[in-house]
């Protein structure tokens, strides 16, 4: 009989975490989670994964919860609402101790999920792994020095893949995209900044969650590199949003807004504090932002089964099934809603 692989998680209570588990665990492995808070479907999701409230910060819990253990999955990350106290620590100093004890325990794989924002604001699409990294903000730029680190480490023998996902939705999925879809829900005209025509590659989780098992399964020197990971199929940002907002029916419309001044104005307000939306999103939403997944297709596999427009719709269906579960649990990660701010006001005049 084959011994089940075990895999760890960091980072496993958050929106990709859990989605991960579930998949994983469908697949037949062992799971363990280390986390700083528990999930919110704890009670569903415990005879799955051994959970261990931890954090990744302080090296000298790490030993024991790696013991027995095969492969590890990092996703932990402190998201871009968070300070950059809070990011640099996790980031760096989170994935310099993880990678420390992986090494001294001989742990056989290593995947680190980076981001394409390691980019930076795109001037020309599509990206490529070879392209310049010029992270925007704290979480883009610590995320190119967590890469860094895993470089170090690959340069010591270790197996280390490093996946960069375009911005992932699916079930599950708030943060960012509770806001549209509460929008949607409550038959408001959705604000698009500049005219919509520009192309933004998505990603559904349920993808990324088959890109990390192929990256499990396939053999070391294959998967001891960096991948782009992303969707196969998109349109322009007017088509693919709109395509959620015409499903549900209220006959509402995209409504495109001039972006030099939107951009301005929401400097303004993330400046202020009144605003969730961060550099990150409101810069590159004007622009082409698609990176090649020809290399993780070719190597890895990788066949993504989610358009943008099927995971928009999934995530808008999934929000709309299970809004009374989570209904006023507010926070700063994906699997939280996150509080509108001045945009609540906004929304009035759509």
């Amino acid at each position: 009989m084959v011994k089940k692989k075990t895999v760890l998680i960091t980072g496993g209570s958050g929106f990709l975490g859990t989605n991960l588990v579930n998949y994983l665990y469908k697949k037949g492995y062992k799971l363990k989670v280390i986390d700083l808070v528990m999930p919110l479907n704890y009670n569903d999701m415990k005879y799955k994964a051994k959970y261990v409230r931890s954090d990744i910060r302080k090296i000298k819990n790490l030993n024991r919860i790696f013991t027995g253990v095969d492969y590890i999955v990092h996703a932990a990350a402190a998201l871009p609402l968070y300070s950059a106290r809070d990011i640099y620590s996790t980031e760096i100093m989170g994935t310099e101790n993880i990678l420390r004890v992986a090494h001294r325990q001989k742990i056989k794989k290593f995947i680190y999920i980076s981001s394409t924002a390691v980019y930076g604001i795109p001037d020309s699409t599509p990206l490529y792994e070879h392209h310049k990294l010029k992270g925007v903000g704290s979480y883009g730029k610590a995320k190119i020095k967590a890469e860094k680190i895993c470089d170090k480490y690959r340069k010591k023998g270790m197996c280390v893949t490093i996946l960069r996902p375009k911005t992932f939705m699916g079930p599950g999925r708030l943060g960012i995209m509770a806001i549209y879809s509460d929008w949607i829900r409550r038959g408001k005209n959705i604000p698009l900044i500049g005219n919509g025509n520009n192309h933004y590659q998505l990603l559904d989780v349920e993808d990324l969650c088959v890109a990390i098992e192929l990256c499990l399964k396939k053999a070391e020197d294959k998967v001891n590199d960096t991948f782009n990971i992303g969707a196969k199929e998109f349109l322009t940002m007017r088509e693919d949003f709109g395509y959620v907002v015409y499903h549900a029916g209220f006959k509402k419309k995209i409504i495109p807004l001039p972006k030099f001044p939107v951009i301005s104005l929401l400097k303004i307000l993330d400046f202020l504090k009144l605003s969730p939306l961060y550099q990150w999103i409101y810069e590159t939403a004007v622009k082409d932002s698609v990176v090649s997944i020809e290399k993780a297709e070719k190597i890895l596999g990788f066949k993504p089964m989610y358009s943008n427009k099927d995971t928009l719709l999934r995530t808008y269906i999934w929000y709309v099934k299970n809004l009374d579960k989570f209904e006023n649990k507010y926070g700063v990660t994906h699997s939280t809603l996150w509080r509108q701010g001045v945009l609540k006001i906004v929304s009035w005049f759509f």
